[in-house]
């Protein structure tokens, strides 16, 4: 897939997650997405984007097919570099999502992807490894859905979707949509919970989101807002690192325990949900 993105030309590979591939050719991005992306749908969300490029890093076309794979396009930058949290952009990264929550979803606009993000992680988690069995058990303390909403939101937030290109832009749109902006909070919250991020760390952030004009959460009571979908990301998180340490033969580290962990807690203080 490599070869097929750069077309020969010099290259360097930015990443690779599973099935996605992200090559660098000069000054160009090239991603190719999951199989089975829906393009037609991408393509929706990527026209949004082009709408905020104060906020959204916007592509430089649309879609397009490579091998059958989908492919988009994006104008290099830097993203966040791994540092010490207190040299972490969690101010600008608070204000940009601010930003972002103060739109209404377009009309037509997708459902963001969020919720169905962690239901298939949870789906992927292979059969008889070791805490999959809790990972299953937290996942059915769970709603049969997630909450809805009009807000336009990222659907897959955290520090890793900023890019610097002539400011802090937002990127990997996949799964950009209407739907509730608490959802892009629960990544940080549930990090929080689960013990890996600091009080420090989350208090700065939220404190920036929410002087910004946030609008997901109350100062007084983030909690209420952020209970379930901070649940759901620990859900998802801890499925995803089952499922990579599978296929790469590799122990969970540190992080990745304390989110087993988390999923133990959510089991002994939550009851399961009937779905009728």
């Amino acid at each position: 897939m490599v070869a097929a993105l750069s077309g020969g030309a010099e290259h360097a590979v930015l990443a690779v997650r599973g099935e996605v591939v992200v090559v660098r050719v000069g000054d160009v991005v090239l991603k190719a997405h999951e199989p089975g992306t829906d393009a037609d749908l991408l393509a929706a969300r990527l026209r949004i984007a082009e709408d905020l490029p104060g906020v959204l890093l916007p592509p430089l076309g649309p879609p397009t097919t490579v091998h059958g794979r989908v492919v988009t396009s994006w104008p290099y930058g830097t993203p966040v570099a791994q540092r010490e949290p207190d040299e972490l952009p969690l101010e600008a990264a608070g204000r940009l999502l601010a930003d972002l929550h103060r739109v209404a979803a377009p009309a037509g606009a997708p459902e963001a992807g969020a919720w169905a993000r962690m239901v298939r992680a949870v789906r992927e988690v292979p059969r008889g490894v070791a805490g999959a069995g809790v990972v299953a058990d937290a996942f059915a303390t769970l709603p049969a859905r997630g909450p809805d909403g009009s807000t336009l939101i990222h659907g897959d937030w955290h520090l890793g979707q900023l890019l610097w290109r002539d400011g802090w832009r937002l990127i990997d749109l996949d799964d950009l949509g209407r739907g509730d902006p608490a959802w892009d909070l629960a990544r940080p919250a549930a990090l929080h919970l689960a013990g890996v991020l600091d009080a420090v760390t989350w208090r700065r952030l939220l404190d920036a989101y929410l002087d910004a004009g946030g609008t997901a959460v109350r100062r007084a009571d983030p909690w209420a807002a952020l209970e379930v979908p901070a649940r759901a990301l620990v859900v998802q998180m801890a499925a995803r690192a089952l499922t990579a340490a599978e296929r790469d033969g590799k122990r969970l580290d540190t992080a990745q325990r304390a989110l087993i962990g988390a999923c133990a807690r959510i089991v002994s203080s939550h009851a399961p949900v009937a779905h009728g």
